[in-house]
């Protein structure tokens, strides 16, 4: 089954258009091939997959005479696993009226990053693809989506059992294949050890010292694997904002599993029991800030909290506004001295007071209450 995806499909069909060189990154299975599939039928199409023995070495013994020949939208999936491909690109890129585009899918690894950085540069469009999102599944099918995940395979499963294992093979699957195929040397049980540990720790602010002395290893070492799976779309690092306030500031990142479906699974929490479990407040924080930011589509968010316990889960700049966000697991929120204090301190346009009821009201000021089924249309 396919879930119609047309924001996505034209956000690439105008990046097409408009660079020689379009890349998709996105985690695994996110559904990064069946889209570019579906629009390479628009097209005169070369399909490559890098993961497919076969097209590897074809491409490897000589890429550029190979692409040379070629015509049309060429995708390659998994093109990190290349790397030596990216400065054939640029040639191939800068070459006038050949009638060929480029398409390239990888799995957000900070190779493929790094390359396309150096060597591509103003002349790729990048596109960030994530899992489904309350704007294609409908604001109706909030608690679903939030229960599973966007993962295609898990949100569309036939039952929440079908579901929830396959999010246990996903996990399962990352860490004994995907990551060496990324090109990371460590062992699956060590990097399973230290997601689970960031799942109890979703939602709060990152303590590297706390990780380093539990798993016997140095900061450095668990910050990589937090640069991993934060690389790899699978945990999102929210800065803090500074403001030149007479107040101490917190400085470190607040941790979250992107996916909350993928979050359940590593608190082995099968659907019928997450609503009852301690870090359902967490989890659902995590998911409302994800669907914000793909919303508004922005890159430019942060966190806000001071050492006396004022905080503002999330601040997104956006057409030169301040937008205050604050997310409650409750259908009866009520405003606090810490959102009064936000809209003092960083002098926001508005504070968003996120629930689970139905109704949209001006509550006292700036502060409005936002219910999750209306959460697609923000005015920004």
């Amino acid at each position: 089954m396919y879930l119609n995806r047309e924001m996505f499909e034209q956000q690439i069909k105008d990046s097409i258009q408009n660079n020689p060189i379009t890349t998709i990154l996105g985690p695994r299975q996110c559904g990064k091939t069946t889209i570019a599939r579906k629009i390479a039928e628009s097209y005169s199409s070369v399909l490559i997959d890098l993961e497919d023995p076969a097209d590897f070495e074809l491409l490897s013994v000589s890429p550029k005479a190979f692409l040379e020949q070629q015509k049309g939208l060429i995708v390659i999936d998994e093109a990190q696993r290349m790397p030596e491909l990216f400065p054939v690109l640029r040639v191939l890129a800068d070459q006038k009226e050949t009638g060929r585009k480029f398409l390239l899918l990888g799995s957000a690894s900070p190779d493929l990053i790094k390359n396309t950085s150096e060597s591509l540069a103003g002349r790729i469009g990048f596109i960030d693809l994530t899992g489904f999102k309350l704007e294609e599944t409908g604001t109706v099918n909030f608690l679903s989506l939030w229960l599973r995940g966007g993962f295609p395979r898990s949100y569309l499963a036939e039952t929440d059992d079908l579901s929830f294992q396959w999010r246990l093979n996903f996990i399962r699957t990352f860490l004994e294949r995907d990551i060496n195929l990324l090109g990371f040397n460590i062992a699956p049980a060590t990097l399973r050890r230290f997601w689970v540990m960031l799942a109890h720790y979703h939602g709060q602010i990152w303590k590297g010292s706390e990780f380093a002395r539990s798993m016997g290893v140095s900061e450095p070492t668990v910050k990589k694997y937090l640069d991993i799976l934060s690389g790899t779309y699978l945990v999102r690092q929210i800065q803090p904002w500074h403001e030149n306030l007479k107040k101490r500031q917190v400085k470190a990142p607040k941790i979250y599993i992107r996916d909350s479906g993928i979050l359940h699974a590593l608190l082995s929490l099968p659907n019928s029991e997450v609503q009852n479990h301690v870090k359902v407040g967490a989890s659902w924080e995590g998911f409302i800030i994800e669907q914000i930011l793909q919303t508004m589509n922005t890159r430019d968010y942060y966190y806000w909290r001071t050492h006396t316990g004022i905080e503002l889960d999330l601040l997104v700049f956006k057409n030169g506004k301040r937008h205050g966000f604050e997310i409650k697991y409750s259908d009866k929120p009520q405003v606090t001295r810490s959102m009064r204090q936000a809209i003092s301190d960083l002098k926001l346009d508005v504070l968003y007071l996120v629930y689970q009821g139905k109704h949209r009201l001006d509550l006292e000021g700036k502060i409005k209450l936002l219910p999750v089924n209306q959460l697609t249309d923000i005015d920004i």
